[in-house]
Protein backbone atom coordinates (compact mmCIF):
# COMPACT_ATOMS: atom_id res chain seq x y z
CA UNK A 1 0.00 0.00 0.00
CA UNK A 2 1.39 3.38 -1.02
CA UNK A 3 2.21 5.72 1.85
CA UNK A 4 0.24 8.93 2.19
CA UNK A 5 1.84 12.17 1.04
CA UNK A 6 1.17 13.72 4.45
CA UNK A 7 -0.16 12.00 7.55
CA UNK A 8 -1.27 13.89 10.66
CA UNK A 9 -1.81 11.74 13.76
CA UNK A 10 -3.35 12.98 17.03
CA UNK A 11 -2.03 16.51 16.54
CA UNK A 12 -2.42 18.85 19.49
CA UNK A 13 -1.39 22.49 19.36
CA UNK A 14 -1.18 24.32 22.68
CA UNK A 15 -0.81 28.05 23.32
CA UNK A 16 0.40 29.66 26.52
CA UNK A 17 -1.70 32.72 27.35
CA UNK A 18 -2.13 35.10 30.28
CA UNK A 19 -5.18 33.09 31.33
CA UNK A 20 -3.37 29.76 31.09
CA UNK A 21 -2.76 27.11 28.45
CA UNK A 22 -5.33 26.50 25.71
CA UNK A 23 -5.46 23.72 23.12
CA UNK A 24 -6.48 25.20 19.76
CA UNK A 25 -6.08 21.91 17.86
CA UNK A 26 -7.03 18.78 19.77
CA UNK A 27 -6.34 15.20 18.58
CA UNK A 28 -6.64 16.00 14.89
CA UNK A 29 -5.96 13.09 12.54
CA UNK A 30 -6.14 13.06 8.74
CA UNK A 31 -4.07 12.35 5.64
CA UNK A 32 -3.53 13.79 2.17
CA UNK A 33 -2.55 11.79 -0.90
CA UNK A 34 -0.85 12.87 -4.11
CA UNK A 35 -3.35 14.15 -6.67
CA UNK A 36 -6.19 14.83 -4.25
CA UNK A 37 -7.66 17.98 -2.76
CA UNK A 38 -8.63 17.71 0.90
CA UNK A 39 -11.15 20.32 2.00
CA UNK A 40 -11.01 21.62 5.57
CA UNK A 41 -14.18 23.46 6.57
CA UNK A 42 -15.72 25.03 9.66
CA UNK A 43 -16.57 28.34 11.28
CA UNK A 44 -13.98 31.01 11.99
CA UNK A 45 -11.94 30.03 15.03
CA UNK A 46 -12.48 26.27 14.66
CA UNK A 47 -8.75 25.56 14.20
CA UNK A 48 -8.39 25.32 10.41
CA UNK A 49 -5.58 27.85 10.04
CA UNK A 50 -3.80 26.76 13.23
CA UNK A 51 -3.74 23.21 11.87
CA UNK A 52 -2.12 24.36 8.64
CA UNK A 53 0.37 26.59 10.46
CA UNK A 54 1.23 23.66 12.75
CA UNK A 55 2.08 21.50 9.72
CA UNK A 56 4.65 24.08 8.64
CA UNK A 57 5.58 24.99 12.24
CA UNK A 58 4.97 28.68 11.64
CA UNK A 59 3.85 29.36 15.21
CA UNK A 60 6.02 30.92 17.91
CA UNK A 61 7.52 27.83 19.53
CA UNK A 62 9.91 29.83 21.73
CA UNK A 63 7.29 31.85 23.57
CA UNK A 64 3.80 30.49 23.17
CA UNK A 65 3.19 27.40 20.99
CA UNK A 66 3.89 23.72 21.59
CA UNK A 67 2.85 20.52 19.82
CA UNK A 68 2.02 16.89 20.48
CA UNK A 69 1.44 14.02 18.06
CA UNK A 70 2.88 13.33 14.62
CA UNK A 71 3.06 15.10 11.28
CA UNK A 72 4.63 12.56 8.93
CA UNK A 73 6.16 13.61 5.62
CA UNK A 74 8.60 11.35 3.77
CA UNK A 75 8.83 9.11 6.85
CA UNK A 76 9.86 12.06 9.03
CA UNK A 77 7.93 13.52 11.91
CA UNK A 78 8.08 17.25 11.17
CA UNK A 79 7.54 18.02 14.85
CA UNK A 80 10.87 16.38 15.75
CA UNK A 81 13.21 17.86 13.14
CA UNK A 82 15.34 20.98 13.59
CA UNK A 83 14.29 24.44 12.47
CA UNK A 84 17.00 24.32 9.82
CA UNK A 85 15.54 21.13 8.34
CA UNK A 86 12.07 22.68 8.54
CA UNK A 87 13.19 25.75 6.59
CA UNK A 88 14.40 23.45 3.81
CA UNK A 89 10.92 21.90 3.62
CA UNK A 90 8.91 25.15 3.75
CA UNK A 91 8.41 26.58 0.27
CA UNK A 92 10.26 23.67 -1.30
CA UNK A 93 8.37 20.45 -0.42
CA UNK A 94 5.35 22.05 1.26
CA UNK A 95 4.12 25.52 0.32
CA UNK A 96 1.31 27.71 1.56
CA UNK A 97 -0.98 30.34 0.07
CA UNK A 98 -2.22 32.67 2.80
CA UNK A 99 -5.62 34.36 3.12
CA UNK A 100 -4.60 37.95 2.51
CA UNK A 101 -2.08 38.38 -0.28
CA UNK A 102 -1.62 42.09 0.45
CA UNK A 103 -0.43 41.48 4.01
CA UNK A 104 1.53 38.34 3.06
CA UNK A 105 3.59 39.97 0.29
CA UNK A 106 6.32 42.39 1.37
CA UNK A 107 5.25 45.90 0.25
CA UNK A 108 8.83 47.22 -0.11
CA UNK A 109 10.09 44.54 -2.53
CA UNK A 110 9.00 43.90 -6.09
CA UNK A 111 7.05 40.74 -6.73
CA UNK A 112 9.91 39.51 -8.90
CA UNK A 113 12.39 39.80 -6.01
CA UNK A 114 10.06 37.92 -3.67
CA UNK A 115 9.56 34.99 -6.05
CA UNK A 116 13.26 34.92 -6.96
CA UNK A 117 14.26 34.79 -3.29
CA UNK A 118 12.29 31.56 -2.83
CA UNK A 119 13.84 29.98 -5.92
CA UNK A 120 17.44 30.98 -5.09
CA UNK A 121 17.09 29.84 -1.47
CA UNK A 122 15.85 26.33 -2.27
CA UNK A 123 17.31 25.59 -5.70
CA UNK A 124 20.73 27.24 -5.22
CA UNK A 125 20.64 28.87 -8.65
CA UNK A 126 21.91 32.17 -10.05
CA UNK A 127 19.87 35.36 -10.03
CA UNK A 128 19.51 35.17 -13.81
CA UNK A 129 18.06 31.64 -13.71
CA UNK A 130 15.76 32.62 -10.82
CA UNK A 131 14.50 35.62 -12.78
CA UNK A 132 13.69 33.44 -15.78
CA UNK A 133 11.88 30.98 -13.52
CA UNK A 134 9.92 33.79 -11.84
CA UNK A 135 8.76 35.10 -15.22
CA UNK A 136 7.79 31.57 -16.25
CA UNK A 137 5.73 31.08 -13.08
CA UNK A 138 3.95 34.44 -13.45
CA UNK A 139 3.13 33.54 -17.04
CA UNK A 140 1.92 30.11 -15.94
CA UNK A 141 -0.49 31.68 -13.43
CA UNK A 142 -2.01 33.86 -16.15
CA UNK A 143 -0.46 37.23 -15.32
CA UNK A 144 -0.10 39.27 -18.55
CA UNK A 145 3.26 40.79 -19.50
CA UNK A 146 5.21 38.96 -16.75
CA UNK A 147 8.51 40.50 -17.90
CA UNK A 148 7.12 43.88 -16.88
CA UNK A 149 5.15 42.75 -13.87
CA UNK A 150 8.18 41.35 -12.02
CA UNK A 151 9.35 44.96 -11.50
CA UNK A 152 6.07 46.04 -9.90
CA UNK A 153 5.20 46.24 -6.21
CA UNK A 154 2.21 44.49 -4.57
CA UNK A 155 0.21 47.73 -4.23
CA UNK A 156 0.33 48.18 -8.02
CA UNK A 157 -1.60 44.95 -8.59
CA UNK A 158 -5.27 44.09 -8.21
CA UNK A 159 -6.46 41.58 -5.58
CA UNK A 160 -6.73 38.81 -8.17
CA UNK A 161 -3.25 39.56 -9.50
CA UNK A 162 -1.75 39.51 -6.00
CA UNK A 163 -3.36 36.14 -5.36
CA UNK A 164 -1.82 34.82 -8.59
CA UNK A 165 1.57 36.12 -7.43
CA UNK A 166 1.13 34.21 -4.17
CA UNK A 167 0.36 31.04 -6.14
CA UNK A 168 3.38 31.62 -8.41
CA UNK A 169 5.62 32.04 -5.36
CA UNK A 170 4.18 28.98 -3.62
CA UNK A 171 4.65 26.77 -6.69
CA UNK A 172 8.00 28.15 -7.83
CA UNK A 173 9.86 25.12 -6.46
CA UNK A 174 7.19 22.62 -7.55
CA UNK A 175 6.20 21.41 -4.06
CA UNK A 176 4.41 18.12 -3.52
CA UNK A 177 1.91 19.63 -1.07
CA UNK A 178 0.16 22.98 -1.36
CA UNK A 179 -1.74 24.39 1.61
CA UNK A 180 -4.27 26.98 0.46
CA UNK A 181 -5.74 28.94 3.37
CA UNK A 182 -8.94 30.53 2.01
CA UNK A 183 -7.19 31.61 -1.22
CA UNK A 184 -10.37 33.07 -2.75
CA UNK A 185 -11.54 35.15 0.23
CA UNK A 186 -12.43 38.78 -0.66
CA UNK A 187 -12.21 38.08 -4.40
CA UNK A 188 -15.19 38.55 -6.69
CA UNK A 189 -16.92 35.46 -8.05
CA UNK A 190 -15.31 35.61 -11.51
CA UNK A 191 -11.79 35.86 -10.07
CA UNK A 192 -12.58 33.12 -7.54
CA UNK A 193 -13.47 30.77 -10.37
CA UNK A 194 -10.28 31.62 -12.25
CA UNK A 195 -8.10 31.02 -9.18
CA UNK A 196 -9.79 27.68 -8.46
CA UNK A 197 -9.40 26.54 -12.08
CA UNK A 198 -5.75 27.59 -11.99
CA UNK A 199 -5.05 25.60 -8.84
CA UNK A 200 -6.71 22.51 -10.29
CA UNK A 201 -4.67 22.84 -13.49
CA UNK A 202 -1.40 23.24 -11.60
CA UNK A 203 -2.25 20.31 -9.30
CA UNK A 204 -2.49 18.06 -12.36
CA UNK A 205 0.63 19.53 -13.93
CA UNK A 206 2.85 19.10 -10.86
CA UNK A 207 1.15 15.97 -9.42
CA UNK A 208 0.55 17.65 -6.05
CA UNK A 209 -1.76 17.20 -3.13
CA UNK A 210 -3.74 20.21 -1.92
CA UNK A 211 -5.08 21.07 1.52
CA UNK A 212 -7.86 23.53 0.77
CA UNK A 213 -9.07 25.53 3.78
CA UNK A 214 -12.33 27.36 3.29
CA UNK A 215 -15.71 28.22 4.78
CA UNK A 216 -17.36 28.14 1.33
CA UNK A 217 -19.11 24.79 0.90
CA UNK A 218 -19.88 25.62 -2.73
CA UNK A 219 -16.14 25.70 -3.47
CA UNK A 220 -15.70 22.44 -1.52
CA UNK A 221 -18.32 20.70 -3.65
CA UNK A 222 -16.58 21.90 -6.81
CA UNK A 223 -12.91 21.16 -6.15
CA UNK A 224 -12.41 18.78 -3.21
CA UNK A 225 -11.96 15.02 -3.20
CA UNK A 226 -12.46 14.49 0.53
CA UNK A 227 -13.57 16.81 3.34
CA UNK A 228 -12.88 17.14 7.06
CA UNK A 229 -15.26 19.26 9.14
CA UNK A 230 -13.75 21.01 12.18
CA UNK A 231 -15.45 22.40 15.27
CA UNK A 232 -13.73 23.94 18.29
CA UNK A 233 -10.35 22.41 17.46
CA UNK A 234 -11.53 18.90 16.61
CA UNK A 235 -12.51 17.02 13.47
CA UNK A 236 -16.17 16.06 13.87
CA UNK A 237 -16.69 14.42 10.45
CA UNK A 238 -14.60 13.13 7.56
CA UNK A 239 -15.90 11.79 4.25
CA UNK A 240 -15.46 11.95 0.51
CA UNK A 241 -17.17 15.03 -0.88
CA UNK A 242 -20.18 13.24 -2.40
CA UNK A 243 -21.05 11.34 0.78
CA UNK A 244 -20.63 14.44 2.92
CA UNK A 245 -23.27 16.34 0.96
CA UNK A 246 -25.56 13.36 0.28
CA UNK A 247 -25.36 11.86 3.76
CA UNK A 248 -24.10 14.28 6.46
CA UNK A 249 -23.87 12.45 9.79
CA UNK A 250 -22.94 15.18 12.27
CA UNK A 251 -25.53 17.80 13.29
CA UNK A 252 -22.94 20.53 12.80
CA UNK A 253 -22.23 19.38 9.23
CA UNK A 254 -25.96 19.19 8.61
CA UNK A 255 -26.36 22.72 9.93
CA UNK A 256 -23.60 24.05 7.67
CA UNK A 257 -25.13 22.42 4.59
CA UNK A 258 -28.62 23.67 5.48
CA UNK A 259 -27.20 27.18 5.82
CA UNK A 260 -26.29 27.30 2.13
CA UNK A 261 -28.73 29.69 0.37
CA UNK A 262 -31.15 27.90 -1.97
CA UNK A 263 -31.82 29.81 -5.17
CA UNK A 264 -34.86 27.70 -5.98
CA UNK A 265 -38.14 27.08 -4.16
CA UNK A 266 -39.77 29.29 -1.53
CA UNK A 267 -38.22 32.76 -1.69
CA UNK A 268 -39.66 33.85 1.67
CA UNK A 269 -38.19 30.91 3.53
CA UNK A 270 -35.69 32.05 6.15
CA UNK A 271 -32.10 30.89 6.00
CA UNK A 272 -31.20 28.20 8.49
CA UNK A 273 -29.16 29.38 11.46
CA UNK A 274 -27.13 27.24 13.85
CA UNK A 275 -28.36 28.52 17.20
CA UNK A 276 -26.08 29.41 20.08
CA UNK A 277 -22.44 30.39 20.28
CA UNK A 278 -19.17 28.49 19.97
CA UNK A 279 -17.71 27.86 23.47
CA UNK A 280 -14.35 29.42 24.22
CA UNK A 281 -11.12 27.45 24.39
CA UNK A 282 -10.88 28.50 28.05
CA UNK A 283 -14.13 26.69 28.82
CA UNK A 284 -14.27 23.60 26.61
CA UNK A 285 -17.34 21.44 27.34
CA UNK A 286 -16.74 18.15 29.16
CA UNK A 287 -18.73 16.03 26.69
CA UNK A 288 -19.47 16.73 23.05
CA UNK A 289 -18.26 20.20 22.13
CA UNK A 290 -21.32 20.85 19.99
CA UNK A 291 -23.85 19.70 22.64
CA UNK A 292 -24.96 23.18 23.73
CA UNK A 293 -26.03 23.98 20.15
CA UNK A 294 -27.31 20.56 19.10
CA UNK A 295 -31.04 19.64 18.97
CA UNK A 296 -30.18 15.94 19.31
CA UNK A 297 -28.09 16.37 22.48
CA UNK A 298 -28.96 14.52 25.69
CA UNK A 299 -27.31 14.03 29.07
CA UNK A 300 -24.78 11.59 27.66
CA UNK A 301 -23.65 14.20 25.08
CA UNK A 302 -23.12 16.77 27.82
CA UNK A 303 -21.08 14.51 30.09
CA UNK A 304 -19.18 12.07 27.86
CA UNK A 305 -17.08 12.93 24.82
CA UNK A 306 -18.05 10.80 21.80
CA UNK A 307 -15.41 8.65 20.08
CA UNK A 308 -14.89 8.63 16.33
CA UNK A 309 -17.34 6.17 14.76
CA UNK A 310 -16.69 4.57 11.35
CA UNK A 311 -19.99 4.64 9.47
CA UNK A 312 -18.07 3.28 6.48
CA UNK A 313 -14.37 2.87 5.77
CA UNK A 314 -14.29 6.34 4.22
CA UNK A 315 -16.90 8.09 6.37
CA UNK A 316 -16.15 8.87 10.02
CA UNK A 317 -18.09 10.95 12.53
CA UNK A 318 -17.69 12.08 16.14
CA UNK A 319 -21.30 11.96 17.37
CA UNK A 320 -23.31 9.71 19.69
CA UNK A 321 -26.49 10.15 17.63
CA UNK A 322 -25.22 9.91 14.06
CA UNK A 323 -27.50 6.94 13.27
CA UNK A 324 -30.53 8.93 14.40
CA UNK A 325 -29.44 11.85 12.23
CA UNK A 326 -28.90 9.50 9.30
CA UNK A 327 -32.36 8.01 9.69
CA UNK A 328 -34.03 11.42 9.89
CA UNK A 329 -32.08 13.03 7.05
CA UNK A 330 -32.33 9.98 4.83
CA UNK A 331 -29.71 11.20 2.38
CA UNK A 332 -32.00 13.21 0.11
CA UNK A 333 -32.85 16.88 -0.21
CA UNK A 334 -36.54 16.67 0.74
CA UNK A 335 -35.97 14.63 3.89
CA UNK A 336 -32.97 16.75 4.86
CA UNK A 337 -35.14 19.86 4.54
CA UNK A 338 -37.65 18.23 6.91
CA UNK A 339 -34.84 17.49 9.35
CA UNK A 340 -33.79 21.14 9.02
CA UNK A 341 -37.32 22.22 10.05
CA UNK A 342 -37.19 19.81 13.01
CA UNK A 343 -33.87 21.25 14.14
CA UNK A 344 -35.17 24.81 13.79
CA UNK A 345 -38.34 24.06 15.76
CA UNK A 346 -36.37 22.43 18.55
Amino acid sequence: MQAHLLEVNNLKTHFSTEKGSVTAVDNVTFHIDIGETLGVVGESGCGKSVTSESILRLLDEKNSASYEGEILYKNKNLLNISQKEMRNIRGNDISMIFQDAMSSLNPVYTIGNQIMETIMLHQRCSKKVAREKAIEMLDLTGIPSPERRIHEYPYELSGGMRQRVMIAQALACQPKLLIADEPTTALDVTIQSQIIDLMEELKERYDMGIMFITHDLGVVAEVCTRVVVMYLGQIVEEADVKNLFDEPLHPYTLGLINSIPDFEGERKRKLHVIEGKVPTLYNVPKGCRFASRCPFADEKCETKEPPVFEHTEKHKVKCWHYKEILNKAGGNDEQRANTNETITSQ
